[in-house]
């Protein structure tokens, strides 16, 4: 067998240059793509802050509270109230016949921490219908078990009867979902001590898979799009229809005209 000759060497390492050089590229375009998403969707934290806090202000036969951090809020969706909480409350709507105020407790970047210093005092001022608690993600970046369990131990004593707790979602990542398994199993077995309903949230988002971050993900490939929190929102649904066919008896149109 013959070796290249140096022409041929040449065209070789002209080539795999412009393949290394492409790559550093694409790589450095991409890293600042994503960075800029990042800071195109820190921006939004303030719009949907505001308006869960103005769409708290109209009134509801059924109130619907939220404990959570920016997936409650629906940072990476094309608007608010295609966060699973808004999802959610447009199923009460339809499943009861009644109208629904939210009063989304949730705050961007939250951790159980947080959400027992900041929306725990807010809760305890209300008396709501429905309770959905998602809550623990952001903890999983600086790990701490003993901290979490007593977060998440103070945020469930504090719950009614029949809120909805739901599991953290799956992080795909191998040294995340470490994390989020033991997370998992402190906010199940501290559930079933107070008796609350845990929402899958956990399995149906691996479900999706590794494709999910092409499908289901914002493009800060870390917030959920609107596909994804509808995701979210499908993981709740059987345990909250099942919750208000049990409490809340359907209005009908007829009902309602007759009234």
């Amino acid at each position: 067998m013959t070796s290249p000759t140096p022409r041929i060497r040449s065209f070789i390492t002209a080539g795999a240059a412009a393949v290394t050089t492409g790559a550093v590229l694409y790589t450095t375009w991409f890293r600042r793509d994503l960075e800029q998403q990042k800071v195109i969707l820190n921006d939004t934290l303030p719009v949907h802050s505001a308006w869960w806090r103005d769409n708290a202000k109209h009134p509801g036969e059924l109130l619907y509270v939220a404990i959570g951090d920016s997936a409650a809020q629906g940072i990476g969706a094309s608007s608010p109230n295609k966060s699973y909480v808004g999802v959610l409350a447009d199923h009460v709507r339809l499943a009861t016949g009644r109208t629904v105020r939210v009063v989304n407790l949730s705050v961007s970047g939250a951790t159980v921490a947080l959400a027992v210093r900041d929306q725990l005092p807010r809760f305890d001022k209300l008396t709501p219908d429905l309770v959905t608690v998602a809550i623990g993600a952001n903890d999983i970046a600086q790990w701490n078990p003993k901290e979490f369990e007593a977060g998440i131990r103070t945020v469930f004593a504090d719950l009614p009867p029949h809120a909805l707790v739901a599991d953290l979602p799956c992080f795909h990542l191998p040294h995340n979902e470490i994390k989020v398994a033991a997370a998992n199993e402190i906010i199940r077995r501290i559930a079933a001590e107070h008796k609350l309903t845990v929402v899958s949230l956990h399995a149906t988002t691996k479900r999706a898979g590794l494709r999910s971050i092409l499908t289901h993900v914002a493009k800060d490939l870390f917030h959920p799009n609107d596909r994804g929190y509808r995701s979210w929102a499908e993981a709740f649904l059987p345990s909250m229809s099942a919750d208000i066919a049990h409490r809340f008896s359907a209005v009908s149109p007829t009902s309602t005209e007759a009234d």
